[in-house]
């Protein structure tokens, strides 16, 4: 099951993909994460037509976005840093997401934004001092997210906030249920592209932490709620690692393909001029 959350006149809404042109709607954003399993089960007859839709994150507003950094080893050693013994954890918002196709802008004073091609992972239930199984089953779905970061900014003190909350700079994609993606720590190829050329090929089988171990290492502190999302770091290849540091300019787009969840796609362009 795929599901998408499209813009309404009563807000947002969640629809689950039939083929690739409609969407059954399930409900408010809000209703849905309060009870998933019920609402796939009260979804409604009608049929929407994709297109005729504005296509947004389904994610309800009060949703944490919490992002480990430093999760695979190669991508440890390229940026010379030790190997964490805990996750190591930075919060984005959700005003910071976007939809598959979103034009991401490179903010005034940077170089360009990088690009980092992580696996997603979509709390579906309560999760307070869980253990790793326990955390792993209260996954809900998965998604592709490209955590594009401002690197100037990032790089300028030790704590990552704003660097990586830059405008439209939180792409992620549709929400595949996690029945159709297995447990990652089995191996699912990450694949970043810029401009079709191959900049991170990566398989969350090298994690650090596996998705159920980051998940119950947050339960132990923090409640997880359904809808909360855990993005679980990204791959080897980054742009700022290499000789010379590469960016993305406006005119370039990258995608971001997750084996057996998805794909999302952002093309890059400049900042909007500044008004008054």
């Amino acid at each position: 099951m795929r599901l998408v959350g499209y813009h309404t006149a009563e807000g947002v809404k969640i629809g689950r993909r039939d083929g690739e042109s409609k969407l059954v709607p399930l409900g408010s954003v809000e209703q849905f994460w309060s009870d998933p399993a019920q609402a796939v089960l009260e979804s409604a007859e009608t049929l929407l037509d994709v297109d005729e839709v504005v296509l947004v994150p389904p994610v309800p507003a009060g949703a944490r976005v919490l992002c480990v950094g430093l999760n695979y080893p190669e991508h440890v050693a390229e940026g010379v840093f030790q190997p964490p013994t805990h996750p190591a954890v930075f919060g984005r918002w959700t005003r910071s997401l976007t939809v598959s196709g979103t034009p991401a802008p490179v903010p005034a004073g940077e170089q360009g934004l990088d690009w980092e091609g992580e696996l997603l992972a979509v709390i579906g239930r309560t999760l307070k001092r869980v253990s790793a199984a326990e955390a792993l089953h209260g996954v809900f779905g998965y998604a592709a997210f490209n955590d594009l970061t401002a690197r100037t900014t990032q790089h300028r003190t030790s704590q990552w906030t704003v660097g990586k909350n830059a405008d439209q700079s939180g792409p992620m994609s549709e929400i595949v249920t996690a029945d159709a993606v297995g447990d990652p720590r089995d191996g699912l190829r990450i694949v970043t592209r810029v401009n079709d050329e191959v900049v991170q090929d990566g398989n969350t089988s090298d994690m650090i932490f596996s998705v159920g171990e980051i998940l119950a290492y947050l339960s132990q502190t923090m409640t997880l709620y359904p809808g909360d999302l855990v993005v679980t770091g990204t791959p080897s290849g980054v742009g700022y690692t290499r000789r010379p540091p590469r960016f993305l300019h406006p005119g370039d787009e990258v995608t971001v393909e997750v084996e057996r969840v998805g794909t999302v796609r952002t093309p890059i362009v400049a900042a909007p001029e500044h008004s008054s």
